[in-house]
């Protein structure tokens, strides 16, 4: 099976290629314009993998990607390529409309010129997963709801509703031109090789390097946190088992306030890298003002995908964020690349020589 991966060298994307190339039989391409939240360090165990391309490109060229698709010859494709981080969608808009949907457009176009050149038994084993977020069903904020398939969308910030564009855009390729899509929402990730800016990985490296533990708010913004591992066994889950035309939701069963989540990182780091003076890290939380537009709570029904397709979490939050400390305190030279900035310099020899 020929797996084309977009975003593939981002957090998701590289743990889910790792995870594809465990897989007997599977040969994986991965396409991915290396901004600043792509990292090949992250797949340097796969590197030299027979079975294992990368293509550097954009998904917003369709020259590209046509070449891409002809050289390589999918059987699936599972689009991760995006723009993600809220702060900056709010701070800068245009990058987010750009990738999230007229990059998601040129994909679906580039999918199904290809996958009408197909035979018609290789058109009905053709899938197009297409992977998105809970944010784009807005705020729970005063319910006991939960996000379910069935939820209108009604998105908070440019990321969000940029999300929801590409969701729309994908659903409609599927009932106007047939071309065989499946939609998964999950809610937020963590694990092994998360871009630093984001909330667990920016409050460990906070915290060991003594800095401050910046809060938005009263820190009670509730999300649903799921590990990365777990994650891309559902995608790989959906991708074989999933009903063509469905929306699966994919979430952790693990619903923490923000400052919940700080708190228990400051636990873990005492035991796992106890402070020389004997304080707790906890004492290293402060409070900022909210952002724009923040949503307080998030919350995803896991029940379809956990009858349908027999999937459920294994790790529970706790001893996954134990597993996520401990590689990060195992990787430093991983994360020291990205503060530094050198990692940018290396990726683009890692890109040329691949």
């Amino acid at each position: 099976m020929r797996i084309l991966v977009t975003g593939g060298a981002g957090f998701i994307g590289s743990n889910l290629i790792r995870l594809l190339l465990s897989q007997p039989d599977t040969q994986v391409a991965n396409l991915d314009k290396l901004t600043y939240a792509g990292n090949l360090e992250s797949l340097l165990d796969i590197q030299q993998s027979n079975n294992y391309r990368f293509f550097h490109a954009d998904i917003t060229d369709s020259s590209r990607l046509n070449e891409i698709f002809d050289l390589f010859q999918p059987h699936a494709v599972m689009h991760l390529a995006a723009e993600s981080h809220v702060d900056r969608s709010i701070d800068n808009a245009g990058a987010f409309i750009q990738t999230n949907i007229q990059g998601t457009f040129q994909l679906l176009e580039t999918s199904l010129r290809y996958w009408k050149s197909l035979s018609h038994q290789a058109q009905k084993a053709f899938r197009f997963l297409h992977v998105s977020t809970d944010e784009v069903f807005g705020d729970l904020d005063g319910t006991k709801a939960k996000f379910n398939e069935d939820t209108a969308y009604a998105p908070s910030s440019p990321y969000s509703a940029s999300k929801a564009a590409a969701d729309h855009l994908v659903r409609s390729w599927h009932r106007t031109y047939g071309l065989p899509v499946l939609i998964s929402n999950c809610s937020n990730n963590y694990g092994p090789y998360q871009f630093p800016e984001k909330l667990i990985p920016h409050m460990f490296l906070s915290a060991i390097q003594g800095k401050k533990l910046p809060i938005y708010g009263d820190g009670l913004q509730i999300r649903d946190w799921l590990h990365v591992e777990d994650h891309v066994r559902a995608l790989w889950t959906v991708l074989r088992q999933g009903h063509i035309g469905e929306t699966y939701l994919i979430g952790g069963n693990a619903e923490k306030t923000n400052l919940s989540v700080v708190q228990t990182i400051c636990t873990l780091l005492d035991q796992l890298r106890p402070l020389p003076t004997g304080n707790s890290y906890a004492q290293q939380i402060s409070f900022v003002e909210d952002r724009p537009g923040h949503d307080r709570r998030y919350a995803v029904d896991t029940t379809k995908i956990s009858k349908q397709l027999l999937w459920q979490p294994v790790y529970s939050f706790e001893s996954g964020l134990q597993q996520t400390l401990n590689w990060y305190l195992s990787n430093q030279q991983w994360w020291q690349n990205i503060l530094s900035g050198n990692y940018q310099i290396e990726r683009q020899g890692l890109a040329e020589n691949k």
